[in-house]
């Protein structure tokens, strides 16, 4: 019997993307308005390459590329560029359509909710209330509490434990194979797939289940639970 689901943050529950592009693009238009002298393309360009090679939580990426152009750190343009991009990514920060109702009926229906996410503490825990989530989750494991990333066994295995539950009494729902599908069931959960916010294509994520909406997840839900 399925007693909690474990959701991954972004592009799960939040378009993480999606706020992503929204908040560079306004900090970049910020940045070469207050005297960044490259193009928006040759801009953008770095800062992608800076977020590959650092991570996409990666904080200080606009001290990182003015290094890169100035050979130093222009804090005019520096701070516009943070101020744009924190405006823009709180405009752009929203749930999936049908998250909350989602997580409301779970938590009527007596399941407890967790988050599994790679994010660092202070970031997961902002999008978490900007949204006014932070309320609706029993267990939030971060990369600051395992010091691992998924598909590690580890932050699943702490959700384990923090739940108090097994396994098999708990369904994982993210949007990146490798990571989310493979780490839940090394582990030995149940794993549900959302297609709705995979941003590489996958054909095959080997998993339970597979949902093109986070509507779905109820009747998973009930048919794991045998409930009419």
């Amino acid at each position: 019997m399925i007693k909690a689901i474990i959701f991954d943050l972004d592009n799960t529950l939040v378009d993480f993307m999606l706020l992503k592009r929204a908040a560079v693009d306004a900090a970049i238009y910020a940045m070469k308005d207050s005297g960044l002298t490259i193009s928006y393309d040759s801009a953008k360009e770095r800062i992608n390459k800076i977020y590959e090679a650092e991570g996409i939580e990666y904080q200080q990426v606009f001290d990182h590329m003015l290094k890169e152009v100035y050979g130093k750190v222009d804090y005019k343009i520096m701070s516009a560029g943070i101020v744009a991009y924190r405006k823009a990514r709180e405009a752009a920060l929203k749930p999936y359509p049908g998250v909350l109702p989602v997580l409301i009926e779970l938590i009527k229906m007596g399941l407890k909710l967790a988050v599994v996410s790679d994010a660092p503490s202070k970031e997961a825990w902002l999008r978490l209330s900007y949204i006014n989530f932070q309320h609706f989750f029993d267990v939030v494991i971060t990369y600051d509490e395992t010091r691992e990333r998924k598909p590690s066994p580890v932050p699943f295995n702490m959700a384990l434990k923090e739940l108090n539950l097994r396994a098999d009494e708990c369904l994982m729902i993210g949007d990146w194979a490798e990571r989310d599908m493979v780490g839940a069931k090394s582990v030995g959960m149940k794993t549900v797939f959302a297609r709705y916010g995979d941003t590489f294509n996958t054909v095959n994520p080997e998993s339970d289940y597979d949902i093109d909406s986070v509507n779905e997840l109820i009747g998973i839900v009930r048919k794991e639970n045998n409930i009419l």
